[in-house]
């Protein structure tokens, strides 16, 4: 049976292609991660702490989904890789040290995609917000976007925090696509928010079933929740004829986005 721990989501291993630039993380590396006939892949996912007892930087506290999310993974080149899990290495290559690593080399990667590639964002939007679902339920506005640290700290958000406080500077960037897709006549805000909203409301379902304690389950539950918008998000815009290997960065500033607008989860002041 296969380790949760090492049972990734298709989601979290586009993000980590996207963001490596094919190259490995480790700064002083110049391997690429897709060998010289351009098809062989030879990166290896690493965990920053273990994915078993056994392994290096093992920390017992974590559970499995916290030892697969993105924030525990870096991408290395296999000889990387062997060095930085080898036992007798674990104390030159500590968990701060390769948290550093993750985001300075990702980090590059993040804000030059944005930059380089403005379709990459239009594209996903529309995806998403061309769909149409036979679901005909009024899915009311909600306020607009307020602080991020609230809405977290209030659905208990624990393994995501991260990356909703890292995408959450891109929200002004989105307004301004939102605005010219509009001025274009080519686009509904509310359209692509309202099926945001939907499928939310569905997956929250699913947890919350007939339960009295609709908020207490939501928090209990509330990364996987978040996770699980996420994976159909994915799989609507895989099926569009816009797909582009890039597609794993646009998607998480969606979601941001819409979270921040009471789209995904629940608006602390609402209640």
């Amino acid at each position: 049976m296969k380790n949760k721990a090492r049972d990734y989501k298709r989601t979290t291993i586009r993000r980590l292609d996207t963001l490596s630039s094919n190259e490995c993380a480790a700064p002083d590396c110049s391997n690429k991660l897709i060998a010289k006939d351009g098809q062989t892949i030879v990166s290896k996912i690493c965990h920053i702490e273990a994915a078993s007892p056994d392994g290096p930087r093992y920390n017992p506290n974590m559970t499995d989904d916290e030892r697969r999310h993105f924030d525990n993974l870096i991408l290395l080149c296999d000889e990387c890789h062997s060095i930085i899990d080898n036992k007798e290495n674990e104390s030159k290559y500590p968990v701060e040290l390769l948290n550093d690593w993750k985001r300075n080399h990702e980090g590059k990667k993040q804000y030059s995609i944005l930059t380089q590639k403005t379709g990459l964002l239009n594209a996903a939007i529309n995806a998403i917000s061309e769909y149409d679902f036979d679901d005909n339920d009024e899915i009311l506005e909600s306020p607009k976007a307020f602080n991020p640290e609230d809405k977290i700290a209030f659905n208990s958000i624990k393994r995501n925090k991260n990356l909703i406080k890292e995408y959450s500077v891109f929200f002004p960037k989105i307004n301004a696509i939102y605005d010219e897709l509009e001025s274009q006549g080519s686009f509904r805000k509310e359209k692509l928010l309202r099926n945001i909203k939907l499928i939310y409301s569905k997956i929250k379902g699913k947890y919350v079933l007939d339960s009295d304690n609709e908020i207490e389950i939501i928090q209990l539950n509330a990364d996987n929740i978040l996770e699980d918008v996420e994976n159909q998000l994915f799989e609507m815009i895989e099926d569009s004829a816009t797909l582009n290997e890039d597609i794993a960065f646009s998607l998480p500033i969606i979601m941001v986005d819409a979270f921040l607008r009471c789209k995904i989860l629940e608006n602390p002041s609402a209640l």
